[in-house]
């Protein structure tokens, strides 16, 4: 016998199950893609699979250009596939997880879920009905197809004039309806879209962020459902699951079944997380819930790095909210965003800028290859010159001022998404490389992106206005008061106190800066340069 024997390495690994695995699906192009998908996961890990055809009311209905809002009640996509799963005639179904109730029937599971593709809605809309210089590019009065009664309730509360009209089939059936000229534009998740390989150059796409615009809990997420008794299936599942979606749809999830809502409430959940500078996880919600899919949605922003009862924390806030008095140091203009959504939920709202602004005309303008604007008066008071420009590119703070750029007809090729200026600064530093950049800006600018590029060699600053204040008594009885600027804010300190009752909240890290020098310290700040983002944070403060 060997003195020192060599010990060999012990291998381990998933034994396949004996058996077939039978997946049930329905038969769409779309649902044969994500039962294909599942299936070749399966098989690499070396299981054989077989798939089986099941067709369910949700298919039959779109055969028959049944609404949902004819079928009674809930999971008409996946109910004939839970009843196979029963009867043992599958023994894994494959849904799209946003299309299944959040309660199983007694028997079955969940599983596992996928991992996430981008849960973005796209607004698909035919090249002769794009304009862009309406919101989403979409033109005035268009006539939209969708069913779903999210989408109406948030496409009609940014876009208030188009006309919608419900719309059936499989999505190529949709898309093939928009180009035959019975729609203006259609509505589709992008993971449909995308897992199909659709050419639609003959068509505008808008993809839509799920921080504007938000997707249904679960979208673009397949939900594997297998019966709780098959304890081998769902080791195996375990081995193709995504941990970090499932968290994330979890909260989305729960968002739902505590509103008791399915395809027919007008309900949009969205959860993403990240590490914040001190290495913890933060969990982000953005929420948009209506009572019906013609009334304005109660749109929220949360935020937390403790789930648990996160979900219950958020809907006993919106159960909660009441229309305040709300003042804020802006003058309102024709179709803005952030009277009319707080109007239509009941606040009274007064805008009245504490500020005037004055142009600065443009004596000499340098060649750059990239122009940056800070604000929607830095966009306005510069075109408004009708300067002549060359090949430059545009980049923007956030939506508000790319909104203002296209009113000019022109299209932000960077938009910061962050209320930290900072980060978009160097977000929009890294974009660039070494490129110059012109930046039109207030007189007495604090240039807070312009210290964050790396060559500032190749920054031009620009004065195209100036800021004059008003000194004035407000005498407002408000209960949530915003301060636009650091400008309006100085204004109204100047003759007018804050109430002990009052909220405050500030637009933007400058403002904010502006009210702790004043030892302000309790107040809130908008998860987003625009209107969307102060609607959200006044709803935020009013319950």
């Amino acid at each position: 016998m060997d003195a020192n024997p060599k010990l060999s390495p012990k291998i381990f690994t998933f034994a396949p199950v004996s058996r077939k695995i039978i997946i049930g699906t329905r038969g769409s192009e779309l649902a044969l893609w994500q039962a294909n998908y599942t299936k070749n996961l399966l098989e690499e890990k070396g299981h054989k699979v077989e798939l089986k055809i099941i067709m369910t009311s949700g298919d039959q209905s779109q055969q028959w250009e049944t609404g949902f809002d004819k079928l009674d009640g809930k999971g008409f996509f996946t109910k004939e596939l839970e009843e196979a799963l029963l009867n043992k005639g599958i023994d894994l179904a494959v849904h799209s997880h946003k299309d299944l109730p959040t309660v199983s029937p007694e028997g079955l599971i969940v599983a596992g879920v996928s991992k996430r593709e981008d849960p973005s809605e796209l607004i698909i809309i035919r090249k002769d009905c794009v304009d862009e210089n309406q919101k989403f590019n979409l033109k005035q009065k268009a006539l939209v197809g969708t069913s779903s009664a999210r989408r109406k309730s948030q496409l009609l509360a940014f876009r208030p004039d188009i006309e919608i009209k419900d719309l059936r089939g499989n999505v190529p059936t949709r898309i093939k309806k928009l180009r035959d000229g019975e729609y203006d534009a259609i509505m589709l998740a992008y993971a449909g879209v995308e897992r199909l390989e659709l050419n639609l150059e003959d068509l505008h796409v808008e993809k839509l962020s799920p921080e504007e615009f938000v997707p249904a809990p679960a979208q673009g997420v397949l939900a594997w459902q297998a019966r709780e008794d098959d304890h081998e299936l769902m080791e195996i599942i375990d081995t193709i699951s995504d941990l970090d979606v499932l968290v994330k749809i979890n909260i989305e999830r729960q968002v739902l079944n505590m509103f008791d809502g399915g395809c027919h409430m007008p309900l949009g959940v969205y959860c993403d997380n990240e590490m914040d500078d001190e290495d913890r996880l933060r969990f982000m919600v953005w929420v948009s819930m209506a009572e019906t899919w013609d009334k304005q949605p109660k749109q929220l922003y949360f935020e937390t790095f403790d789930t648990d009862g996160f979900a219950d924390r958020m809907v006993d806030h919106i159960h909660a909210i009441k229309p305040r008095k709300v003042f804020v140091t802006k003058t309102f203009r024709e179709n803005d965003y952030l009277p009319s959504a707080l109007e239509r939920l009941g606040f009274k709202i007064e805008g009245k800028s504490l500020i005037e602004f004055k142009q600065i005309t443009i004596k000499q303008l340098p060649q750059t290859d990239w122009i940056f604007f800070s604000s929607k008066h830095a966009v306005r008071y510069f075109f408004n010159q009708k300067p002549k420009l060359g090949n430059v590119k545009f980049g923007c703070i956030g939506t508000s001022t790319s909104a203002e750029l296209r009113a000019f007809g022109k299209r932000a090729d960077f938009i910061g998404q962050s209320t930290d200026i900072k980060l978009v600064g160097k977000q929009f530093s890294s974009k660039i490389g070494n490129a110059r950049v012109l930046f039109p800006i207030a007189r007495g600018s604090m240039q807070s992106i312009q210290w964050q590029m790396v060559k500032r060699d190749n920054v031009f600053n620009l004065e195209v206005y100036a800021t004059l204040k008003h000194s004035v008594e407000i005498g407002s009885d408000a209960e949530i008061i915003i301060f636009t600027s650091p400008s309006n804010l100085e204004a109204f300190f100047e003759k007018n106190k804050l109430l002990p009752h009052q909220k405050v909240i500030a637009m933007g890290e400058s403002t904010g800066k502006a009210l702790q020098k004043l030892k302000i310290k309790v107040f809130t700040m908008p998860h987003r340069f625009d209107d969307l983002g102060l609607v959200r944070a006044v709803l935020g403060v009013s319950n």
